[in-house]
C-alpha cells in the first residue's frame, strides 16, 4: 500500500505545482474560455490544466515503472505505457481545440484513434466476467473497447460544466475503484500484490487531488478538453484491464459476489456523467441538433436552476458518485444486507440534499456556524510574544 501511497502523492504534486504554469501559458497563447450566455463563470478564465493532469499521469507512471515491487505489471506488457500514450494523444488533441475550438467529427475521430492505441498496446476486452463468457471475434472486441473508451471520453467530457465537478466526481470514482482492484489483487494474486489498474487508478486519485486546488469554485484554471477526456480516457482504460481481462477462476468465492461487480462498477462510477450524456444527445437529437452542439441544461445547470449555489451543486454530484460508488464496494465486504441497508441510507440522505431545500439550507447553516466558531477559537488563541494580533476589522 506505501507504495501505491507514493505514487498519488507524487502524482499530485507534479499536478498541482504544473497547474500555474499551464495557467501563464493558456493566457500567452490564447486558450482562454470567454464567458458565454450558457457559462456560469463571470471571468475570462484559462483551459490548459488538463496539460498539468497529463504531465501527472506520465510522471506517476514514469516513476511505477522504476520502483521494483511494480516490475511485474511493467514486464509482463506495454499496456501502462499505451495508457500514457493514447492520454498524450488525447491531451495534443484537446490542446488544439481548447485553442481553435474543433469541429466534433475531427475530436471524435481523435477519440476514436486514442482508443485504438490503447488496444493495440493491450487494453483490451477480451473477456467478460460474467459466466465465463469469452469476446471469439478479435474485430469485435476491437470495436468493444473503442465504443467503451469513446463513451467514456464524452461522459467525462458532458459533465465539466462547473468548477472543480469533473475532477471531483473521477477522484472519487477511482478512489472507490482502487479500492476494489487492491482487494482483488490481494486475494487473486498471493505474494505479489502489484496490479496495473490499481497503479492507473491510484495516479488518477492523485492528479485529481493535485488539480483541484486550482480548479475549486471560484476556478483559477480549467482542464478543459485535454484534460476532460484524458481522464475520460484513463478511467476507461482502468476499467477495461478489470472488466475486459479478469481471470474470474482466480478469483474466491466472496470476492467473486459476485460477478458481475467488474461490470456494474465501472457503469456505477460514471452513472451521473452517463446519464448527463444520454440525456445530453437525446434532447439535441430531438430537436434536430449535433449531439455535441452545447447548451445549458446538463445536471448541474437544473441544480443551478434549482436553487443551490455553484459549490452546492458541485457538492450533491459528489455526493450522488460517492455514495454509489462505495455502496457499490460495501457488497464485497459486507453482508449483503447490510450493504444494502447502508447503500439505501446513503440515497436517502443524498436526495434529501438534492431536492430538500430546507436541509440544504439547515446544511449550510450548520457549515457557517463551525466556520465562525473555527474563527472564533482562532482569534482566542494567544499569540506569540512579541507579535501583535491584528483582527479583521482593523
Amino acid at each position: 500500500m506505501r507504495v501505491y501511497l507514493v505514487l498519488l502523492v507524487m502524482a499530485a504534486l507534479v499536478t498541482y505545482a504544473t497547474t500555474p504554469m499551464m495557467r501563464h501559458l493558456a493566457f500567452k497563447v490564447g486558450a482562454v474560455t470567454a464567458v458565454r450566455d450558457r457559462d456560469v463563470h463571470t471571468i475570462p478564465t484559462a483551459r490548459l490544466g488538463g496539460l498539468a493532469i497529463l504531465l501527472g499521469i506520465g510522471a506517476g507512471v514514469v516513476v511505477a515503472s522504476q520502483i521494483p515491487f511494480l516490475q511485474p505489471v511493467f514486464a509482463s506488457s506495454s499496456a501502462a505505457w499505451s495508457v500514457v500514450g493514447a492520454s498524450a494523444l488525447l491531451g495534443a488533441l484537446g490542446f488544439a481545440d481548447d485553442l481553435w475550438d474543433l469541429d466534433w467529427m475531427v475530436k471524435l475521430g481523435g477519440q476514436v484513434l486514442s482508443a485504438l492505441v490503447l488496444a493495440w498496446g493491450g487494453v483490451q476486452i477480451v473477456s467478460i466476467p460474467l459466466f465465463g463468457r469469452v469476446i471469439g471475434s478479435s474485430y469485435l472486441s476491437l470495436a468493444l473497447t473503442v465504443f467503451v473508451v469513446v463513451v467514456s471520453i464524452n461522459a467525462v467530457n458532458f459533465v465539466d460544466g462547473l468548477d472543480g465537478l469533473a475532477a471531483g466526481m473521477v477522484g472519487i470514482g477511482a478512489a472507490a475503484f482502487f479500492i476494489y482492484t487492491y482487494g482483488l489483487s490481494l486475494t487473486a494474486t498471493p505474494g505479489d500484490y502489484s496490479s496495473l489498474a490499481s497503479v492507473i487508478l491510484v495516479i488518477l486519485v492523485g492528479v485529481c487531488a493535485g488539480f483541484l486546488p486550482h480548479n475549486a469554485h471560484p476556478a483559477r484554471i480549467f482542464m478543459g478538453d485535454s484534460g476532460s477526456m484524458v481522464l475520460g480516457l484513463t478511467i476507461a482504460a482502468a476499467s477495461i484491464i478489470v472488466t475486459g481481462q479478469i481471470d474470474t477462476e482466480a478469483v474466491n468465492e466472496r470476492q467473486a459476489i459476485p460477478a458481475f461487480i467488474p461490470i456494474l462498477l465501472p457503469l456505477v462510477i460514471l452513472a451521473v456523467p452517463l446519464i448527463d450524456m444520454t440525456a445530453a444527445v437525446i434532447r439535441r437529437s430531438l430537436r434536430g441538433q449535433s449531439p455535441w452542439k452545447a447548451d445549458a441544461h446538463h445536471m448541474h445547470h437544473l441544480l443551478l436552476r434549482f436553487g443551490h449555489t455553484h459549490r452546492w451543486a458541485v457538492t450533491v454530484l459528489w455526493l450522488w458518485t460517492f455514495v454509489l460508488s462505495f455502496g457499490i464496494i460495501s457488497l464485497i465486504y459486507l453482508r449483503g444486507r447490510y450493504a444494502l441497508a447502508l447503500l439505501v441510507i446513503g440515497l436517502l440522505l443524498v436526495g434529501l440534499v438534492t431536492f430538500s431545500s430546507r436541509t440544504r439550507k439547515a446544511l449550510s447553516r450548520a457549515w457557517r456556524w463551525m466556520g465562525g466558531k473555527a474563527k472564533t477559537a482562532q482569534r482566542l488563541t494567544p499569540e506569540a510574544p512579541g507579535h501583535e494580533r491584528i483582527d479583521d476589522h482593523d
